[in-house]
């Protein structure tokens, strides 16, 4: 006969190597710690932005009009965004102003920073965004 205590052994061992993994069901599975809403991030940190976390991934353009120049068009902010949400992750190019509508949720790049200038080229490490629900 096989002891009771050896036969719980494999679950014992199975919960508390699962433990240390605290699964929250409905929420966004990232990783690292989305900062705040509201939070101006840096690309490759996460924010939460209501039921969702967003994490800019890659400027793919930016022809904003210097603010020390006059320009005919206000040009525009696009960046391939990382868009996790609850058992499901999307990547999609956001354009600053314009929202964005997934599983039932709005979203938008609301600011970016620095504001450029006619002197030098931004450096992509300098780059900070701020996302909105809307």
């Amino acid at each position: 006969m096989i002891n009771p205590t050896l036969r719980l052994a494999p679950v014992l061992l199975a919960v508390s190597l699962t433990g240390a993994c605290a699964v929250v069901p409905n929420a966004p599975i990232v990783e690292g710690t989305p900062q705040p809403a509201g939070y101006a991030v840096p690309f490759d940190v996460p924010v939460r932005v209501g039921d969702l976390v967003l994490t800019p991934k890659k400027l793919v353009e930016d022809s904003r009009c210097p603010m020390n120049a006059r320009c005919v068009w206000a040009g525009r902010v696009m960046v391939t965004t990382r868009i996790d949400g609850a058992g499901w992750r999307e990547t999609k190019d956001l354009t600053l102003g314009e929202p964005y509508g997934t599983h039932d949720q709005v979203v938008a790049l609301a600011s970016v920073k620095p504001e450029r200038t006619t002197q030098d080229a931004i450096e992509p490490r300098a780059y900070r965004f701020v996302y909105e629900a809307r």
